[in-house]
């Protein structure tokens, strides 16, 4: 028993398990990398203003599930929530809106940070890959970031999952549906922290999972018939694209999401295997963000998904990952002299790209070869004094057992063609 444990409602990603976590990430990028987007990364903890002016007041993530704290220089920070307000904050700084190709793409990966009550798929740190389309309102570029997130589930081999889609209408008509809902909701039995927060968010209360207030929520105004011709016309065409591109997904009007900053397109991507957290993944347009933050209108769109729950929907499906071998040779010395020419060749190998590991702390042949095994190597190289006094190595094949002296000088082209 160790004298500290990771922190409440956190994990550790140890081997083998963190090689699914690797491959999922991998997955989501690739087709990113595909598509024109460049990689970011920005730092772990930001201004608290650029969440709470971003992410917005009214949101749980701000008001109780965040990490802020105060420097010893007086600044407040918080560790990020969130990816799309830093990726947004990032290029403005950088001024990647100036250097001519709009929109600017972007995609990122790292850990996010949420004071949650932990339960099954939801932690207080978790992993994000995501993905920012900035300075551009087409269509065509929200629908290319769902048809993308669906490539990259798809390529997992998931096949369980939903997407859900809506619009949420931009400022020329997103104002008049949040009076109707305001005038709606002021006439339930609701608590008195779910009225304020109708009174600054009303949108959010849609959002509310309780049980009483879904049921009080049955006949809200919905969204979809208050879009203006504009609005109604933009998401026409992006389920028009996503269709054409095959991708199958359902209209949802009563979709929100968490986040005060989106604004027409909205989606969420959901896995039915997962139980009540069964979210994977959503994103959506959030037009207004870049001036909410002090920057000039950059109208853009983004998405992240959760690496910890695409890992647990691949479980509850079933799907097993086409990993690859951590280790293709296992060299085994006995004596001195072995240990000084055998490691001069898994050097080599390992020049040559081959994964190669070694016994180390001098283990006898026995514990040496239950390594190899542990190992999962395909190969494993044996050499004692009587082996180099010939000139030989022995090559055991892991599989079948066989097992052959192969020329000192030989060993390393011979392994090549073995596994090239």
């Amino acid at each position: 028993m160790s004298t500290f444990n990771a922190p409440k409602g956190t994990y550790d990603l140890l081997p083998p398990d963190s090689a699914t976590f690797l491959a999922v990430r991998e997955a989501i990028a690739r087709p990113l990398r595909n598509s024109g987007y460049g990689y970011i990364e920005t730092p772990g903890f930001e201004n608290v203003e650029l969440f709470a002016r971003g992410v917005g007041e009214s949101t749980d993530i701000v008001t109780k599930e965040m990490y802020a704290f105060e420097t010893k220089g007086g600044d407040r920070l918080a560790l990020r929530p969130e990816g799309t307000a830093s990726v947004l904050r990032a290029a403005l700084e950088a001024n990647l809106h100036k250097a001519g190709n709009l929109p600017v793409k972007l995609w990122y990966s790292g850990s996010y940070y949420r004071y949650e009550r932990p339960q099954k798929g939801r932690y207080r740190h978790f992993s994000q890959v995501g993905a920012e389309a900035i300075g551009a309102e087409d269509p065509a570029l929200d629908a290319e970031l769902i048809i993308l997130a669906d490539q990259a589930y798809r390529s997992l081999g998931l096949r369980d999952f939903r997407i859900l889609l809506n619009s949420l209408g931009d400022k020329e008509c997103r104002p008049v549906y949040r009076a109707a809902l305001q005038d709606f909701l002021r006439g339930l039995d609701l608590d008195e922290e779910t009225l304020r927060r109708a009174e600054i968010n009303p949108l959010r209360v849609l959002d509310d999972k309780r049980p009483d207030v879904q049921k009080q929520l049955t006949d809200a105004p919905i969204l979809r018939d208050y879009l203006c011709d504009a609005c109604k016309a933009y998401h026409e065409e992006v389920r028009e694209l996503i269709g054409a591109a095959g991708v199958v997904f359902e209209d949802d009007a009563r979709l929100v999401r968490g986040l005060d900053y989106y604004t027409r397109t909205t989606f969420e991507f959901v896995h039915d295997g997962l139980g009540a957290q069964s979210a994977v993944g959503g994103g959506g347009r959030y037009d207004g963000l870049s001036e909410m933050i002090g920057g000039p209108a950059l109208p853009s769109v983004g998405w992240a998904l959760g690496v910890d729950r695409t890992v647990l929907a691949l479980r509850a499906e079933g799907v097993e990952l086409p990993l690859p071998t951590v280790t293709s040779v296992y060299a085994v010395p006995l004596g001195e002299e072995a240990r000084r020419v055998l490691f001069a060749k898994v050097t080599e190998l390992r020049k040559l790209g081959i994964a190669t590991d070694f016994a180390y702390g001098g283990k006898g042949l026995k514990g040496a070869m239950k390594n190899a095994n542990r190992s999962g190597a395909r190969y494993a190289i044996v050499a004692g004094e009587r082996d180099l006094a010939e000139g030989v190595v022995q090559l055991k094949d892991m599989e079948s057992g066989d097992q052959a002296p192969v020329g000192l000088n030989e060993i390393v082209a011979e392994l090549e063609t073995r596994l090239g």
